[in-house]
């Protein structure tokens, strides 16, 4: 019995420590499970308040939490938003539970950054706006200035003989305006007023055909030497039809060398000329692209000679180009710079500043150019705050405008470079015109017209009344034929359509 009972007692004894054994082990495994749970609760709240930092594409940390954390305003408690793929979690908040101590000063220290970064964000001064020039024409500054050595050259079939009398004066090509212009001999008098306006670079085309080559030389050479300001800034080339050639062409040299009278008349008075004798049309628009192309500035005028421009035009629109940008669009358009166009009662004198101009169309001494001949073709957008707008010494932007009806007809002079759209040379100034073909195609490369406020054109004194021309009108016929069979279908293949558009 006794040793039964001995028995009995070492057995429960083995039991009871089994029993403590895997109760110790099943204490181990939840504390070491616990410890897991706690370790991967902090890494997961550690790694989501406190995201890893961003890399620019250059390398440089962009600042935490930049895009998504935003304050919830003042007052106590409040705490700062989480923005998130599924939605908005409220600060001190996170899906699932509460965040511990470690992470919620790690969303605190978040915050803190990207208050501070929105702070340095705010009190970092605003980067400025480019320049006109920095905008739209960045290579102003490494343009190339050509030298005025005279040149001849075969073009289509007139001879020109480019800088055939060189200005005595260049500026740079980045420090002026060229204005360009064309005429026969006959109307190189208007030079004069143009260029003690203009004081400034001019590239004039000149038609000499046959014996009206030798009324040209006498009539620069007078003109060189009894006004000054002719010799020292227009360039003359002169231009002829491989028909009609004159009997001689004497060098560049012999010609500035020649002596005049200035007390003689002026040779552009004579009223006998080869051209019409020989019964020539005037090739207005291969003048004008003559006159173009050999400008040696970036930015060209592209003119008549019978319009004068305002005083002071070059400084003000070189300082223009200092300023910001009056277009809207955010990168760089095509455009050019329009001078509205003004004519004068006969015998008064033009007006030079705006000014003056305003007090001549109060009195009605002054009216838009063509008002009585093709009000259309020179109806300027934005003329009531042109009125408007202040005279001042400078030169801004007073609207942009497009060649849309009821402008289509709109035949503007503006200042551009030279890659604007030259025009068309099958057309002459007799069969009227000659400049639609260049609007139309600036119109379908949709380009914008920058209204100039303190800047016109005014043309030598005298209204133009519509005056019935027989031989014109039939001149006029034909060229209009000409415009719709042939160039406008060739227009529509190179350039297309756009709705807006009109010839």
């Amino acid at each position: 019995m006794a040793a039964a009972q001995l028995r009995s007692r070492r057995e429960n004894s083995r039991l009871s420590k089994n029993e403590v054994m895997v109760g110790w082990r099943r204490s181990a495994l939840v504390r070491g499970s616990f410890l897991l749970n706690v370790v991967f609760g902090l890494y997961v709240a550690v790694h989501v308040a406190a995201p890893p930092r961003l890399v620019s594409p250059r390398g440089a940390a962009l600042p935490l939490l930049h895009d998504n954390l935003t304050s919830s305003g003042a007052g106590g408690g409040e705490g700062v938003d989480y923005a998130t793929e599924g939605g908005a979690v409220q600060g001190g908040e996170f899906p699932g539970g509460s965040l511990d101590a470690d992470s919620a000063d790690l969303a605190a220290a978040a915050a803190a950054s990207a208050s501070a970064s929105s702070e340095d964000r705010r009190a970092a001064p605003a980067t400025p706006a480019p320049s006109l020039q920095e905008k739209v024409y960045p290579d102003l500054h490494t343009c190339h200035t050509p030298t005025l050595a005279p040149r001849p050259a075969l073009h289509g079939d007139h001879w020109v003989l480019y800088n055939y009398v060189p200005a005595d004066t260049q500026p740079a090509c980045n420090e002026s305006v060229t204005y360009t212009t064309h005429a026969d001999f006959t109307f190189l008098d208007n030079l004069v007023p143009l260029v003690e306006r203009w004081r400034g670079p001019v590239s004039a085309a000149v038609f000499a055909p046959g014996g009206d080559f030798n009324a040209t030389l006498a009539t620069i050479t007078f003109l060189r030497a009894c006004r000054g300001l002719v010799a020292d800034h227009v360039t003359f080339h002169l231009f002829f039809p491989a028909e009609h050639m004159p009997s001689h062409v004497p060098l560049t040299a012999h010609v500035l060398a020649g002596r005049t009278s200035c007390s003689t008349p002026p040779p552009y008075l004579a009223t006998h000329t080869y051209k019409r004798a020989h019964n020539l049309t005037y090739p207005v628009n291969v003048a004008r692209n003559i006159a173009r192309r050999a400008a040696a500035t970036y930015f060209v005028l592209a003119s008549d000679v019978e319009l004068y421009p305002s005083r002071g035009f070059i400084p003000f629109f070189m300082d223009m180009l200092k300023r910001q940008d009056a277009s809207p669009a955010p990168a760089p358009t095509r455009r050019v710079y329009v001078l509205p166009i003004f004519e004068v009662k006969s015998g008064l004198r033009p007006p030079a500043s705006k000014l003056a101009l305003a007090r001549m169309l109060k009195r009605g001494a002054a009216i838009p150019f063509h008002k009585f001949v093709c009000p259309q073709c020179h109806k300027v957008p934005g003329m009531r705050e042109w009125a408007d707008s202040n005279a001042t010494e400078s030169v801004n932007v007073v609207m942009v405008a497009k060649r849309h009806p009821p402008f289509h007809h709109w035949e503007p002079i503006y200042v551009g470079t030279h890659l604007e759209p030259l025009y068309d040379e099958r057309l002459s100034w007799e069969g009227r015109s000659d400049k639609m073909t260049q609007m139309y195609v600036m119109c379908v490369l949709d380009y914008e017209f920058h209204v100039l406020d303190n800047a016109f054109l005014v043309h030598r004194p005298g209204i133009k009344r519509h005056r019935r021309d027989r031989h014109r009108d039939q001149l006029t016929a034909k060229q209009n034929a000409l415009l719709h069979s042939k160039i406008t279908p060739e227009l529509h293949t190179i350039y297309g359509k756009r709705g807006a558009c009109y010839l």
